[in-house]
């Protein structure tokens, strides 16, 4: 059955192109429009559907204030379209707060000059959340007749809310046939030189329900990566830094590892660190499909601390990540993966797990906790 999608925006031109790009997909069907947020909630519980899509700006109702109350109501998955600014970066981690599943820029430029790269994008993104929502549910068919809240070659699976509840505290996915595994044992304590925490979609809040469960005094330095757009991560940094006793800032090419201190890829670049614990900011490569890479920060991480490395990789799609954990359990460092089901999107963790990479497998509570209780 066809994935439902409502899409909602204030401009004319922007709902036809999302319409007339979604309707390219013949699994996915756009059963409705809506121009303001008021006449979002009206339409979600009309027509349930399986996905929104949700601009910020709109007049009578602005988007934040209709994904709160969808998600009180009716949750649903949405996709958030904010720009690509600083002020796009604050909406969008504003909408994950109110209970969006995702985000995605509004650049109308690439709309018109790739409408291939957008479609795909957007198609993949709408399926993806579409496919976890229904599993969530245990359905085959399309979930909307009940209350519910990309990376090439890699298996993708994306964010649902739970009802009642928003998809921010952790997703809950259903059980698949066949589960990669269950949660595991507590971990024994061990010291680390480095913690190094890779994620993607559902990243901005999972990373804040991990981080801000560290004490001030957490004795090892973090490296963080999390796929996210050149402009989002300053802004991101910035919003962890305040809300958690760590410090957190977008890192620079020079910063120098230290306990309690977490450096962020910055968007659109590579992360690494040396043996000296210096770090190292380099462009983006165009023939990685991440700019920031996981596998790329973790490469790094097992090349210069060998044994002394813990890495976590968090929800997201794809795979990213689970060539580096390769590398670093060769190195004899330690790997952990979130469950499937904390995750928003079980596709990078489950990578790690079916490759038999993880040395614990947790939900998103317990790797904060545990976390904060290393030696």
């Amino acid at each position: 059955m066809a994935v439902k999608v409502l899409v909602v925006d204030d401009s004319g031109f922007f709902r036809r192109r999302v319409t007339e790009i979604l309707a390219g997909d013949p699994q996915i069907q756009v059963v409705g429009t809506a121009t303001n947020g008021k006449e979002a909630i009206e339409q979600t519980l009309s027509l349930r559907p399986d996905v929104i899509t949700m601009d910020y700006e709109m007049p009578v109702m602005d988007g934040i204030s209709a994904v709160k109350q969808i998600m009180q109501r009716c949750p649903t998955p949405v996709i958030m379209f904010s720009s690509l600014t600083y002020e796009g970066a604050r909406v969008s981690l504003d909408a994950l707060d109110a209970g969006a599943a995702d985000y995605l820029p509004k650049n109308f430029e690439d709309i018109s000059r790739n409408p291939d790269k957008v479609r795909q994008l957007l198609c993949e993104r709408v399926n993806a959340l579409a496919r976890t929502n229904r599993r969530s549910l245990g359905l085959s068919g399309s979930a909307a007749a009940l209350p519910v809240a990309p990376a090439p070659g890699a298996a993708s699976a994306s964010p649902a809310a739970r009802p009642g509840a928003s998809p921010l505290g952790g997703a809950t996915t259903a059980k698949p046939a066949t589960p990669v595994a269950r949660t595991s044992p507590a971990p024994r304590k061990r010291s680390y030189k480095l913690v190094a925490i890779g994620t993607s979609t559902g990243g901005p809040v999972a990373l804040q329900k991990v981080l801000t469960q560290l004490p001030g005094s957490f004795p090892a330095p973090l490296l963080l990566i999390q796929h996210m757009p050149a402009a989002f991560t300053k802004a991101f940094a910035e919003r962890l830094d305040k809300l958690c006793r760590i410090s957190v800032k977008e890192a620079e090419d020079g910063d120098v590892l230290r306990p309690g201190l977490a450096l962020l890829a910055p968007g659109g670049k590579q992360m690494m660190v040396d043996g000296r614990g210096v770090v190292r900011i380099l462009p983006g490569d165009e023939r990685l499909n991440y700019k920031p890479c996981v596998d790329v920060t973790f490469g790094s991480a097992a090349k210069a601390f060998q044994d002394k490395v813990l890495a976590v990789v968090l929800t997201g799609m794809g795979a990213d990540g689970r060539e580096g954990a390769r590398m670093l359990k060769q190195a004899g460092s330690a790997v952990w993966a979130q469950d499937e089901a904390s995750c928003v999107i079980y596709g990078m963790p489950m990578a790690v797990a079916k490759a038999n990479l993880a040395d614990g497998i947790y939900n998103l509570d317990e790797i904060g906790r545990y976390l904060a209780e290393i030696g």
